[in-house]
Order: C-alpha cells, then sequence, then structure tokens
C-alpha cells in the first residue's frame, strides 16, 4: 500500500493544540463577577478584543471613520460640471470658427447655437446632428459622448473606463456582446436553468472585463448588484434638474451606443436576484470637489458596505452573531487586517463553545457547570486574596471534606461504611490468617476510625431588590454568593448550602441561576418570604447546624399577604414588620443563627437589623465596600472552627 502525504486542506488543524483560552474566559468572568450576565459579559469581550487585536468597537470606529472621510471627499453632480465644461468649450471653439465668416450660413448656425436651451443634457441631444466647422468643437462635443458611455460603463463595471478610452466600433460590439451574454445568463439562473459550465464558458470569452474575477455566478451577481444599487441611489440624491439632466445625458449616449436597451436589461435582472438591497434613496456627500458619476457610484456602494458593516459590528439586533459578518464585506471595507481581527473574535467565541464553557440556550448564552466551577474558584480566590492582603491568616483548607479527624484506631469493615481503609492492618490480618498463600478477602479489611465531624445546613439569603444593582452592590453580593458556594461545595461537601434570592418574592437560585440574572424593575425587599425558604432547606438537614446568612441594602418592604401575593409598601407598614419579625422569631426556634451583612447605613435599616440580632442572637455586620466577601466567608470558616472544637 503506498501512502501520499500533502498540506492539510480539510479545515482547522486537527493536530494544533487546543486554543488557550483562559484569559478571554477569566475576562467574562470578571465582568459576570462584578454584575453581568453571560451574553454582556462575552459582548463586552467581544466589544475590547483580545490582546493585540482589535474588537468590535474599533472595528466599528474604522467603519464610521472611513464613511466619513468617504462623504466629504466629493459632491456627486461632478459628471454633470465635466459636461458643462466640455459643452462650453465646443460653443466656444464654433463661435470663434464662425466669427470670421461674413455668410449667411454663418450667422444661421450663430443663431442655432444662440438658441440652445439651458438645459445641458437637451441642449446636447439637440447638437446631436449640428454640422461642426470647428474640429476642435467637434472633438469637444465627441469627448463629452465618450465621456458618458465610459462613466456608465464602469459605473456598472469597474475597470471598464480605461478600456472604453478610444473605443472602436468593434469593442463597443463586443460591450454588446458581453451584456447580452450576461442578461441571457441572469435570465437562465432565474428560470432555475444555469449551470456552473455556463459560467465558466462566460468567464473564458469575456472574463478580462472583471478584474475581480468571480468564481461563480453568485459573486458576479453580487458585486454587479451593489453598484447597479448604488447607480440608482446617485442618482436619487441629486436635486430633480440635476436627476433629469444627467438621466437624459446617460440614456442618449448609451443609446447612440446600441446600449441603453442591455442596460435597462441588467439593472432590471439585478433587482430581480438581490432585491434585499436598497434599490434607491438619498445618500449625503458633503465634499466640495465635483465626482465623476463611476467614482460617485463606487463611493456610494462603499457607503452602503460600511453601513451594513456598522450594523452588523454593533450585533445589538435580535439573533445577532459574529457569524453574521460577511468575511468579504469587512475586506472590501476595512481591508486584511480587520478580516484577521475578526477571525480571532470568531475564534474565541467559537473556543468558548467548543472547550465546553459556554452553551446555547433558548434564551441566549449560558455559561456551562464548568464554566460556573471556574467562576466560582475565581470568586473564592478573590476573597481569599483580600482576606490575606488585610493580615488575617490564610485558610489552609487541604483536610477538607474528610468524614472527620483521624483517632490513630482502627476497626474491622462493615458494609457500607466510608471511612477510608487501613491497608497496614489489612494485609496484616490476611497475613495472620494463612503465611503460606496470602490472599485478602472480606473479613481481613479495617477502616480507620475517625471522630464525626459535624455538618451544617446554610441558608444564603442575597437581595435581588433593584436597590441593588442601582447602588453598585449587586456585583460584590453575587461574587459573595459564588465564592461561598464554591467554598462549601468543593471543600466542606459534608454541609448543604442553598443560595436563596429575594426581592418582592424569594426563590431558591442555583449559581447558573445567580449569574443568568437580568434585572426586572420591581418593587419590594420581601425578607419574609426568603427566612421562610430557609427553615424549608434548614427541615431537610436536621441533624445539621443551622445558619442562616443575609445580604441587604434595606430594610424589608414586602411580605407574603394572607392571599399568599406579596404586599409592598414604602415606608414599610406595621404589617410587613411584624410578619418578618415573626418569621426570624419562627428561625430562632428552629435554633438557626441569623448574621446579618448591611450594605447602607440607612437608619431604618440599621434599627430593624439591630431587632433582629437581639431576637435572634446572631449578629450584624456592616462591611465595607469591597469587603462583603470576606466577612461571610470569614464568618462561615470561623463558625466551622467554632462547630470542630465544640465537637
Amino acid at each position: 500500500m503506498s501512502v501520499r502525504y500533502g498540506a492539510w486542506h480539510g479545515g482547522p488543524d486537527p493536530l494544533e493544540p487546543p486554543y488557550d483560552i483562559r484569559q478571554a474566559l477569566d475576562e467574562i468572568g470578571d465582568d459576570v463577577l462584578s454584575g453581568m450576565s453571560p451574553r454582556s459579559a462575552l459582548n463586552r469581550l467581544l466589544r475590547r478584543g483580545s490582546t493585540g487585536r482589535d474588537g468590535l468597537d474599533s472595528l466599528r470606529r474604522q467603519a464610521r471613520e472611513r464613511a466619513r472621510e468617504l462623504r466629504r471627499g466629493g459632491r456627486l453632480d461632478g459628471t454633470l460640471d465635466q459636461v458643462r465644461a466640455l459643452l462650453d468649450t465646443a460653443l466656444e471653439e464654433e463661435r470663434r470658427a464662425l466669427f470670421p465668416d461674413p455668410s449667411d450660413t454663418a450667422r444661421m448656425a450663430e443663431a442655432e447655437l444662440d438658441a440652445l436651451p439651458r438645459d445641458t443634457a437637451r441642449a446636447v441631444r439637440d447638437l446631436a446632428d449640428f454640422q461642426w466647422r470647428s474640429p476642435e468643437a467637434r472633438a469637444a462635443y465627441q469627448q463629452i459622448q465618450d465621456l458618458l458611455r465610459s462613466e456608465v460603463l464602469d459605473a456598472q463595471f469597474a475597470g471598464m473606463r480605461e478600456a472604453m478610452q478610444n473605443a472602436t466600433p468593434e469593442d463597443l460590439a463586443r460591450v454588446r456582446d458581453m451584456m447580452n451574454a450576461l442578461n441571457d445568463m441572469l435570465d437562465a439562473d432565474a428560470r432555475g436553468e444555469h449551470t456552473q459550465d455556463d459560467f465558466e464558458q462566460f468567464m473564458r470569452e469575456y472574463g478580462d472585463f472583471f478584474p475581480e474575477q468571480p468564481q461563480n455566478l453568485d459573486q458576479l451577481i453580487d458585486s454587479l448588484a451593489r453598484r447597479a444599487a448604488a447607480a440608482q441611489q446617485l442618482l436619487d440624491s441629486l436635486t430633480p434638474e440635476q436627476r433629469n439632466e444627467l438621466a437624459g445625458l446617460m440614456a442618449q449616449a448609451m443609446g447612440q451606443s446600441g446600449l441603453a436597451e442591455q442596460m435597462d436589461r441588467l439593472r432590471q435582472g439585478l433587482q430581480s436576484a438581490r432585491p434585499d438591497l436598497r434599490w434607491g434613496g438619498r445618500t449625503r456627500m458633503d465634499g466640495e470637489e465635483g465626482l465623476g458619476y463611476s467614482d460617485a457610484t463606487g463611493a456610494i456602494a462603499e457607503l452602503a458596505d460600511l453601513d451594513q458593516l456598522d450594523e452588523l459590528l454593533g450585533q445589538d439586533y435580535p439573533g445577532a452573531s459574529l457569524d453574521d459578518i460577511d468575511e468579504e464585506l469587512i475586506e472590501r471595507a476595512l481591508g486584511r487586517a480587520a478580516v484577521d481581527d475578526m477571525a480571532q473574535l470568531r475564534r474565541i467565541e467559537r473556543e468558548l463553545r467548543e472547550q465546553g464553557y459556554v452553551q446555547k440556550g433558548g434564551d441566549g448564552l449560558r455559561l456551562s457547570p464548568r464554566a460556573l466551577r471556574r467562576l466560582g474558584s475565581t470568586a473564592l480566590k478573590r476573597v481569599f486574596a483580600l482576606v490575606e492582603s488585610r493580615g488575617r491568616g490564610t485558610h489552609d483548607v487541604r483536610d477538607a471534606g474528610a468524614a472527620g479527624e483521624v483517632t490513630g484506631a482502627s476497626r474491622e469493615w462493615r458494609f457500607g461504611d466510608e471511612q477510608p481503609l487501613d491497608v497496614v492492618r489489612s494485609l496484616r490480618n490476611a497475613v495472620m490468617r494463612d503465611p503460606s498463600d496470602v490472599r485478602l478477602q472480606a473479613d481481613d479489611f479495617e477502616v480507620v476510625e475517625t471522630e464525626r465531624r459535624a455538618s451544617a445546613a446554610i441558608a444564603l439569603l442575597v437581595d435581588m431588590s433593584y436597590s441593588m444593582e442601582l447602588r453598585g452592590t449587586w456585583g460584590e453580593a453575587k461574587t459573595t454568593a459564588l465564592a461561598l458556594h464554591s467554598l462549601v461545595t468543593t471543600k466542606y461537601p459534608q454541609d448543604a448550602i442553598e443560595i436563596i434570592g429575594f426581592s418582592d418574592y424569594a426563590r431558591v437560585m442555583t449559581p447558573n441561576a445567580l449569574v443568568e440574572h437580568d434585572w426586572d424593575r420591581v418593587q419590594g425587599t420581601n425578607l419574609q418570604h426568603g427566612l421562610m425558604l430557609a427553615r424549608r432547606h434548614l427541615d431537610k438537614h436536621r441533624g445539621s447546624d443551622p445558619m442562616i446568612l443575609v445580604i441587604t441594602d434595606g430594610e424589608p418592604t414586602a411580605h407574603l399577604a394572607a392571599d399568599g401575593f406579596a404586599d409592598f409598601a414604602w415606608p414599610p407598614t406595621r404589617e410587613t414588620i411584624a410578619a418578618t419579625l415573626a418569621e426570624v422569631e419562627r428561625c430562632t426556634r428552629r435554633g438557626a443563627t441569623i448574621n446579618v451583612f448591611m450594605l447602607d447605613d440607612d437608619p431604618r435599616l440599621v434599627a430593624f437589623m439591630q431587632e433582629v440580632g437581639q431576637r435572634n442572637g446572631g449578629r450584624v455586620f456592616q462591611p465595607k465596600r469591597g469587603s462583603l466577601g470576606e466577612y461571610v466567608v470569614e464568618d462561615y470558616l470561623s463558625r466551622r472552627r467554632g462547630r470542630r472544637r465544640a465537637g
């Protein structure tokens, strides 16, 4: 069997090492922990860009700056100015030639010139059969026809202007043949009869008219339709007088060349093939210098690309995706470097999905469990780093998760035991039983004895009222909740933690729901409902030490009424205060300690929470901005150390 090796052409290199997405993921995590949703955080990363590469915002600025340059590049009526100048030259030269001639024929010719209409298009048309005496005048008039023909063809077929200079009748005949073949191909495509072989045959015959060298009919149509639509926008952007003059001049020039019918047919075919383009409408151009018809058409086509790119780069429409941004559009508008920048952004988004950090759900982008674990770990590291930076010691949790402290003794293994095996004593038992044939049996196994470690049931209540977002405390509260959840679930799995968010109503929050939370402008801080859900969680773990932690920035302003619906009032009513304190009493009788972390110093909030502390026996903290996580995690760890000493 022979084997041949060659360059890989099947897409991304299958042997390429995985893309290092950690920096991008950490940047997204920082924004999520500051209060953003995952979708907003990813969008922000894509807008900023990665190291050394421009993001969407920079690309959008480039597109807008280029659009401003184009709009300042010139006026759209430059071809009319050129035609008027050539017409004035022709008339001046002809009058100079007629002046010395005393004959009546010369005077009649002068009278005919004097009677020409002021409208440039009509004047050019009326001079179509004029018998010029001056060679210079005849040449200037003919130059008008050549100019218009080359401008119209170059506007539709980029690069035609040079080919039409000094064009012979044979050259014009070949242009007619090309346009006829092109229109036939468009008609066949509309009927569903076009084939790639037809296109390749067309390009073999007329490929020199298309320097862009399209690879199929769709690419050719895209290029031609863009320019045809831009040409229509140019005409719509002129004044009615200018539009009529220019349209008349072009129709006359194309009619004399035998191209008018094919141009009309082509325009209709392109509009049918690409109805989604903007076929009409005004475009503002503010420059001082007049642009030729072809140059102005090219400028308007580029402006259309830039406007489309600006909208796509904004990504602020339903279902927006980087896949919507066409690579050819970027390169055409901003160049190859912008294509590379966009490829990097697409790779970041793709790698986040392929490496399992984000998932697409029905409601948009969501962080995967893997990303949530990393996010929780990051939040925890932040908190511990803050604790250590303030000289409050370190937190060695290497022994976390063990069933208890080792006593040094062992006992026989029983079915269902979770203690670690004592390997040495298990082997010793096998040897003592039969030294000549050492084989472990069930009776040989012994397990290490440990002291029972007390477990805890933690209910973390997080205020999710709109004031948390307005005061800028939500990001810190989210970071704290994720950090504590990560600490408990990874280091102390025997403890049971539940996060409860409360605003007008309370609800149990998974870490994912906490990260995904978006704000509704609802009114109410229903601490009573939150404490009710906390008791339900504690009741599920009756053998554990009950602990309730409350993070809030306001006094309770809502409670569940007798009908089960939230009753909101501000300032809070006596009923709300009484209902909340009654729930505090129930938690106290349940044996739960309520520790409160206040994020505001409002006198009513302070007074109410002091009342809660006195009734429950818990503590009330007022951490400074940025130190909430330190207080909450340290409180949990100190409670664990207290249980451990008590055990």
